[in-house]
């Protein structure tokens, strides 16, 4: 596995280069100054305009540019924020344990509920249960998340005045008081994310259930006698799994970018609303950093995801 590893690692170096290259050159063409701001400004002198666009290099050709940043990443330096006047990677890191939260606990809520309930209608298909399933995943990922949003927000702050609907990330209270706090302004983008996944994931899980449950060695296994149950849990879940974790570990990154919506509506601090807040200021160091982060997340969960086949079916061998 070891070898395995470190190829995929070796592989994945070319990609990110790749990726990073089309962001880079894609966000310099794209209209707007981030100093845009100061030509217009009377109190800022000629001088120190040319002065700081010569320090970042914003009149360099682009390819000069991006070497330079790509240097500055080796180096672990990730740029200046123009907006927020502080370096990017303080910026990304004061946001990220806010995000990771809120869509980690979604991504753990979905699969709660989608597991258990895809594989049982998938073992139990065309049944008053399957079609209630059916018919709740499709309502699921039907509905936007800004849409349900707005609808736990109208009900449960506005009209039951039960949970807040601003996400605060300093709350002025400390131990158990604080935990209380903190889980009860995150049940809301939560529950809008996990459910949202769980839609799409229970009709994955029931989809591979009936494709298993059809296989010759599932036959074979309760014609040895086995109970029900353990050929399920054995035979049928363990391998309907595969394919679903190919999908869970594709759709991490767009959850991140998902969440963006879900953080602009109840105000979350995280990396999703910094991303659009950058954008809007034409801060091009927090966006591509923002972005080439989505891109690292696409490639670390493909091999996770890789990894994890082979705990999930030992016939996988990593060469």
């Amino acid at each position: 596995m070891a070898t395995y590893l470190t190829r995929r690692l070796l592989i994945a170096i070319p990609s990110l280069l790749g990726i990073s290259l089309i962001l880079f050159v894609v966000l310099a063409l794209a209209p707007g100054d981030p100093f845009g701001e100061l030509a217009s400004n009377p109190n800022i002198p000629p001088e120190v305009r040319l002065a700081l666009r010569a320090k970042f290099g914003i009149d360099d050709p682009i390819m000069v540019r991006y070497l330079h940043w790509l240097v500055a990443m080796a180096r672990g330096d990730w740029g200046f924020s123009f907006a927020s006047r502080i370096d990017v990677d303080t910026l990304i890191l004061q946001r990220v344990p806010t995000t990771l939260f809120v869509v980690g606990s979604s991504q753990i809520l979905a699969l709660l509920v989608a597991v258990p309930i895809g594989i049982y209608a998938g073992v139990r298909p065309y049944s008053v249960f399957d079609q209630i399933a059916n018919t709740l995943a499709f309502v699921g990922f039907s509905l936007p998340t800004f849409f349900t949003g707005l609808l736990l927000i109208l009900l449960f702050s506005i009209k039951l005045d039960w949970l807040p609907f601003v996400y605060q990330a300093d709350i002025q209270a400390t131990g158990w008081r604080w935990v209380w706090e903190t889980i009860r302004q995150a049940i809301m983008p939560v529950a809008v994310l996990g459910f949202f996944q769980a839609a799409s994931y229970t009709r994955y899980v029931r989809a591979s259930v009936l494709d298993v449950a059809r296989l010759d060695y599932v036959k074979t296994a309760r014609a040895k006698g086995v109970v029900e149950r353990g050929v399920v849990l054995r035979h049928v879940t363990r391998n309907a799994l595969i394919p679903v974790v190919t999908l869970v570990a594709l759709q991490m990154p767009a959850v991140f970018g998902g969440a963006i919506v879900t953080e602009q509506i109840f105000r979350v601090p995280g990396i999703g609303s910094l991303l659009i807040t950058a954008m809007l200021a034409n801060d091009t160091p927090v966006v591509m950093a923002v972005t080439f982060v989505f891109a690292v997340l696409v490639v670390a969960f493909n091999l996770v995801a890789d990894l994890l086949y082979g705990w999930l079916d030992p016939r996988i061998a990593f060469r």
